[in-house]
């Protein structure tokens, strides 16, 4: 089995231990690491690889045990997409296989929701960063109809149990939501055991 998932962790552990609070900083050190981490798609179990007919599959791949960030699997069926959504920490998303697009969103003064900019592209190797101090309101979806993608998500907080919103594109309507992880047992990924 491949070390780079390992490395990846003890490496964001020791960022984190660094510069606990410094989000800009976190950001900027970690945009390499997540680089570094998508270089070779040679490392990630096939078990958090796997589609769902009808929906994208969360896999959590790793939790820091303090909460301080996690590493998540996004894999993306043929069409699927998210809602549109928010996520209130930082976070670092680079893509792995395929390609997915997303449309930034911002709340106007009067509580509706306004297209930010043109629908991104993202490539594998290439990576799009979001949070409440950058833009944190988007839409995310497969680029392609015919196959799946896949994109890894670093995130400054327990994505799978922190609170986020949902927003209604017409009325701006905003529902809260948690949104767990696809994978409720993982496996030991340092064992190379794949559920």
């Amino acid at each position: 089995m491949s070390t780079r998932l390992l490395d990846f962790v003890t490496a964001m552990t020791r960022l984190c231990d660094a510069s606990p609070a410094d989000e800009a900083l976190l950001l900027e050190r970690a945009a390499p690491l997540m680089r570094a981490l998508v270089a070779q798609d040679d490392w990630l179990p096939s078990a958090m690889a796997v589609p769902h007919p009808q929906h994208y599959q969360q896999h959590l791949l790793y939790g820091d045990p303090l909460d301080r960030f996690s590493l998540v699997s996004f894999v993306w069926g043929p069409g699927q997409k998210t809602p549109i959504h928010d996520h209130t920490v930082w976070g670092v998303i680079a893509m792995l296989r395929g390609a997915e697009c997303g449309q930034r969103y911002e709340r106007t003064p009067a509580g509706a929701l306004a297209v930010v900019g043109e629908e991104a592209w993202l490539a594998p190797g290439e990576l799009e960063v979001v949070s409440p101090t950058l833009g944190d309101i988007h839409q995310v979806r497969n680029a392609f109809d015919d196959r799946v993608s896949i994109s890894i998500h670093l995130y400054g907080g327990n994505i799978g149990r922190i609170s986020r919103h949902v927003f209604m594109p017409d009325t701006g309507a905003v529902k809260d939501f948690v949104s767990g992880y696809s994978n409720a047992l993982t496996p030991n990924l340092w064992a190379g055991e794949q559920a």
